[in-house]
């Protein structure tokens, strides 16, 4: 949902993971200076630890704290995005949470979380539209957010069982960087792909059971910053969207359909929408999933995600634009953050 007023943002906490997959000093160097150049304050923070974003930005917009920023640039990958999320969004914060958006910097390794908000358009270009509010180039709006019932974690980009989350492992032995990657780990772990016994609800309704390749529930339309899961999702609906992938669909096709846009198309592959979504594994043996680019190792058997309709204020390129990139079809796999 848009917001009724979008005035320019005055004062920016930047949070940067320095070991994040592109970030580099000059980079760094970039947005500082691009955000000195036009507000009245800014607070960098280098992460350190797992966690250490979350800390910094409740530390931000704590009642007791003199700085408060209202907004909050993220400098890295999906993972970094997500713990800025989970500090803008600490029930602890109070009415400076309301008043605090989030931006992003993609240095990270699939960038999907920006290209939702922002399509590939260069970071320098988003960030100086943010900072100056110009309408015409840059929008304050309010997102849905997930929630993991069983972390009580909120869930940005999305939340998927199976091969994605098999591929995040592969990814680990690939020394490519940015969208590259994902490219080659998602195909290697395609490869060797079994499926598994699956069943997935929305809103207590059966949608699949049986053998299933992926189930992804979200939020953003793309993951690995290139691969077309949910192409019809909103982000400010109030609902969330279920892509379920069955054995009947090859796992080693996958990447190359979801690449090219095509994966809705075939049959085998099922769709849902809701406000809570569960995805089971039928067998007793842990299911294996991530959320937003971060491996889960729990040892359950299902994960259940609920709507929170309008909990996150970010900014995002004007609506036209991202609709016109989406649907072009296949995805270029070039970094967005090497400008």
């Amino acid at each position: 949902m848009p917001t009724a007023a979008s005035p320019a943002p005055r004062r920016a906490l930047v949070v940067v993971n320095p070991t994040a997959g592109t970030v580099r000093p000059d980079l760094v160097e970039q947005v500082v200076r691009l955000c000195r150049g036009r507000l009245e304050t800014v607070e960098v923070h280098r992460t350190t630890h797992r966690g250490c974003a979350t800390e910094a930005v409740r530390a931000a917009l704590a009642p007791a704290a003199g700085f408060a920023p209202d907004l909050v640039v993220a400098v890295g990958g999906d993972g970094t995005v997500h713990e800025v999320v989970e500090g803008l969004t600490a029930k602890d914060t109070g009415q400076r949470r309301a008043r605090a958006a989030l931006a992003i910097v993609p240095a990270g390794t699939g960038n999907s979380d920006y290209r939702m908000l922002w399509a590939d358009r260069p970071w320098s270009e988003s960030l100086a539209a943010t900072l100056a509010g110009t309408p015409e180039k840059a929008r304050l709006r309010r997102i849905d957010l997930g929630f993991l019932v069983e972390t009580g974690k909120p869930v940005l980009l999305g939340a998927c069982s199976g091969l994605i989350a098999e591929g995040l492992i592969t990814a680990r032995a690939i020394t490519a960087a940015g969208r590259e990657k994902y490219a080659r780990a998602l195909p290697d772990a395609a490869a060797a792909f079994t499926p598994y016994p699956g069943r997935v609800t929305v809103d207590g309704e059966l949608l699949h059971e049986g053998p299933t390749v992926l189930a992804n529930v979200g939020g953003g339309r793309y993951r690995g910053g290139q691969y077309l899961v949910l192409p019809d999702s909103e982000l400010d609906d109030g609902l969330l969207d279920v892509c379920v992938v069955g054995a009947e669909v090859p796992a080693a096709e996958v990447p190359r359909l979801a690449r090219e846009g095509l994966l809705a198309e075939r049959p085998g592959v099922v769709h849902g929408r809701g406000r809570r979504i569960a995805v089971e594994r039928s067998d007793g043996h842990p299911l294996r999933f991530e959320h937003d680019g971060e491996l889960q190792c729990l040892n359950w058997t299902s994960m259940t995600v609920e709507v929170l309709p309008g909990a996150l204020a970010v900014w995002s390129a004007p609506e036209e634009e991202v609709k016109r990139v989406h649907t072009q079809g296949a995805v270029p796999l070039g970094g967005v953050a090497a400008t």
